[in-house]
């Protein structure tokens, strides 16, 4: 039977349920050091060097410098400015001087009390208007590290004669990734010199690329494996890079094994965040509701190394014009440079940053023609056929419609805002409101950057007669190796249990791209299911009868000559019609969107200004769903982390560093604060996805904000125009109202 579209159990379920799944520090390593970090106490200055507390002792110790670097000192990403351990200068706060290793972790941590990082301090940067101003440089010749402009129509002609102008300004801040599994990583050179890496990460091949020029060596010399991997969402994207050359120099020198892994605290303080932002929309709009024109202004805060940060506000400014159609369009986009720890990858990926104000922006505009902000949406919003900002014509799979009505329909819109707004006006202890939202996410890199990453994946056919998917692609706690099985079972017309996926390991996989913007099933799922039909073509021609198990067997045999298996490899083929200007930011910026509509239906004490949602209601379009249980389970994650975002989650910095570093005094969503959800997925097929499938993975994290957003505005006639919506906001605006 086909397991497509059903919803097996969990490939790796039962390990974790009963505690047998190995993460990184259940491995025991004989003879292991234990790994900490000496950091900058300094945002900005010159490093004079370090001073070691001569009462210690330090020959049980074994310190990594910069000087110990065999190639360069260089983590390797877009560019090459960030260093491994600084060296001369400090950018940010707990930035990586030193790595110290231990046989006992205890005493490796007792060293940091004896180690001192001298450094003379300067004023730093830490605001984006002055990095803007260029006075003070930390990047470059203007601390930009990317500046993009998007231009459609005529802007002027757009605003000339326009009914309505509306102009807002929009904030959103930083926010943890607050995964269940700290960051932590291993390393030991084989006797061949090749060096091993093994730990918790998204990206294996980022890892493999990043090494190579650290410690000179070909691609045979180094070797990245994946452990199970408690979450990621981003926060093991890039940053795997570092402490994976951390831990690898350790290993090096020491000639032993090394095992670094992260306290809760360093975690939160030194690793990379979702990038704040300010968004201004200025929004011309006809008398009947139609959009005329729009321009936007966007700037993010990268932090003090660039990372990820140009594909970040790439992916913002492609999708801050919301799911709507526009003629006349302006959107400006820039990611700064400052003294706080690098900003990375975070689930949605710039997306949630544009699509908040994009959204929140289209109800002020509602508000401003005195129309309803569904009846706007409804006028505006994509369909087969629409033209967006970049000039790509959407010609398949737009669910932009259908969620919206089935979310509407389904929240009972219409009556709430009727109701509320009379319940709002009596002697009751709470206000109430409803707000909503609807988003467009991309799946796959931007452009012509799927074609550039050239992935691979393979099916081998053992001589048992059974499969093997080889991929690149992690399992972080998504679902990728069940979603994996079943598009290679389906495709070559076995059971599912004659399917398994290979660990991710460098050495046995190819280079099938990173675990990250929502390609994972809809670009290599595809992917794999074309190496799979390729096995499945030469096992019929060698005899097999592939719903016969002998028949099978024996044309297994035949077909591996033997060997014990035979690998059947496939590349990534862009899809003829898309076609991508990446000078210019004009055409098919991705080869398929997913749309998602939230209905936020919350109610605020009138006493202590604190929200809770009673209810979300939820319709996403993914294309064909492959696993439904595990895709709700995403789109139920997703939302409850859109939810910390716009109502709990308060990164403070002060003086470039995160001062509430712990899950004591940074909130999330626990269960008591997650509200009940009702998700229904509205399939829109996408004929070049696996089955019709596209990307679920960061689709869920973008419309919650606004939606609640919208909700508190409603419920007090005055708008939240920056996350978080934190109880001392309310009583602002609740003030500000009376």
């Amino acid at each position: 039977m086909p397991s497509v579209g059903t919803s097996p159990r969990r490939r790796e379920g039962p390990e974790k349920v009963c505690g047998l799944a190995k993460y990184i520090d259940d491995y025991p390593l004989e003879g292991c050091l234990h790994g900490v970090t000496v950091r900058s106490a300094s945002a900005c200055g010159r490093l004079k060097g370090l001073r070691f507390d001569p009462s210690f002792p330090w020959s049980e110790f074994i310190v990594v410098t910069a000087k110990d670097i065999p190639g360069r000192n260089v983590v390797t990403l877009i560019d090459e400015t960030q260093p491994l351990l600084a060296e001369g200068i400090v950018r940010h706060m707990h930035e990586p001087v030193a790595v110290i290793g231990h046989p006992d972790r205890a005493r490796a941590y007792e060293a940091l009390r004896h180690v001192t990082v001298e450094v003379e301090a300067e004023e730093p940067l830490l605001d984006i208007d002055v990095s803007l101003a260029g006075k003070t440089l930390v990047y470059g010749k203007d601390n930009v590290f990317k500046d993009i402009l998007i231009e459609k129509g005529d802007l002027a002609r757009g605003f000339a004669g326009a009914y309505r102008v509306v102009e807002g300004e929009y904030w959103v801040p930083h926010q943890e990734q607050a995964y269940i599994e700290n960051n932590g990583m291993a390393a030991w050179v084989e006797p061949d010199g090749t060096i091993v890496v093994h730990g918790s990460m998204q990206c294996p091949y980022y890892i493999h690329k990043a090494l190579k020029p650290v410690f000179d060596l070909p691609s045979e010399k180094i070797r990245v494996i994946q452990a199970t991997t408690g979450g990621g969402f981003g926060g093991k994207e890039e940053y795997p890079n570092m402490l994976a050359g951390h831990a690898a120099l350790l290993a090096l020198k020491s000639k032993r094994p090394v095992k670094i892994v992260y306290d809760r605290a360093e975690d939160m303080a030194a690793t990379t965040k979702r990038h704040p932002a300010r968004v201004r929309h200025k929004t011309a709009v006809a008398k009947d509701g139609r959009l005329r024109a729009m321009d936007i202004e966007v700037v993010m805060d990268g932090g003090a190394y660039m990372t990820l940060s140009p594909v970040v506000i790439s992916r913002g400014a492609l999708h801050a014009t919301g799911p709507y159609e526009v003629p006349h369009v302006r959107v400006a986009a820039k990611c700064v440079a400052t003294n706080t720890p690098p900003n990375g990858a975070f689930r949605g990926f710039g997306a949630p940053q544009t699509l908040f104000a994009a959204e929140l922006h289209m109800d002020r505009v509602a508000e401003a023609l005195g129309m309803d902000p569904v009846a706007l949406r409804r006028k505006n919003i994509f369909k087969v056929g629409s033209v967006t900002h970049t000039g790509q014509v959407l010609r398949e799979s737009v669910g932009a419609g259908p969620v919206l009505e089935r979310v509407v329909k389904r929240s009972g819109w219409a009556k709430k805002r009727r109701d509320y707004a009379r319940w709002n006006k009596g002697a009751r202890a709470t206000w109430r409101g409803i707000g909503l939202a609807v988003t467009q996410h991309g799946g796959g890199f931007t452009g012509a950057g799927e074609l550039y990453l050239a992935s691979e994946a393979a099916v081998a056919v053992t001589r048992e007669g059974f499969f093997r998917v080889l991929a690149a692609n992690t399992e972080i706690g998504q679902g990728t190796n069940t979603m994996f099985s079943q598009i290679a079972a389906d495709a070559l017309g076995v059971p599912l249990e004659r399917v398994s996926v290979e660990v991710p390991d460098t050495s046995k996989v190819p280079d099938s791209g990173p675990t990250v913007a929502s390609r994972t099933c809809m670009v290599v799922g595809e992917i794999v299911r074309k190496a799979a039909v390729l096995a499945k073509d030469a096992l019929r021609a060698a005899g097999a009868d592939l719903t016969d198990e002998r028949s099978l067997r024996e044309a297994a045999r035949r077909l591996c000559a033997g060997e014990l298996q035979k690998t059947f490899i496939a590349k990534y083929e862009k899809p003829e019609t898309m076609v991508w200007d990446e000078k210019n930011y004009k055409g098919d910026a991705y080869a398929a969107f997913s749309y998602g509509c939230v209905a936020a239906d919350l109610e605020i004490d009138r006493l202590t200004y604190e929200v809770t949602i009673r209810k979300l209601y939820t319709a996403q379009d993914i294309g064909s769903v492959i696993h439904p249980l595990m895709a709700e389970g995403q789109v139920i994650g997703g939302l409850a982390q859109g939810v910390g975002w716009a109502l709990l989650e308060n990164a403070v910095y002060k003086g470039g560093a995160m001062t509430n570093a712990s899950l004591t005094n940074y909130l999330i969503p626990t269960s008591v604060d997650t509200p009940p959800m009702e998700v229904d997925l509205l399939p829109a097929p996408y004929s070049g996805g696996p089955f019709g499938a596209k990307g679920v993975g960061e689709l869920p994290m973008d419309p919650p904000g606004p939606a609640i957003a919208a909700a508190v505005a409603h419920a007090l006639g005055a708008w939240p125009m920056r996350l978080p919506v934190l109880p001392e906001l309310v009583m602002e605006l609740a003030e500000a109202k009376r």
